[in-house]
């Protein structure tokens, strides 16, 4: 018989707003920087996005700094 684990595994980082080492899900996100639509396309950038799941604070930081 499978078994499924439901546990979370998370990546522990310095929270600011808790004081504390928590639990955090990071993802890399895409983001599009430029507001005009006729360069949107050539302003795509990565941005890494951490949530601390204790308190819910959200940060980003741009990985690509060219």
């Amino acid at each position: 018989m499978a078994t499924t684990d439901n546990s979370f595994n998370g990546i522990t980082e310095h929270c600011d707003e808790c004081g504390l080492e928590t639990i955090h899900e990071v993802s890399v996100q895409i983001r599009t920087e430029s507001v005009k639509q006729e360069n949107a396309q050539f302003s795509r950038e990565p941005y890494r996005v951490s949530e601390c799941q204790r308190c819910g604070t959200r940060t980003s930081q741009r990985m690509n700094n060219a």
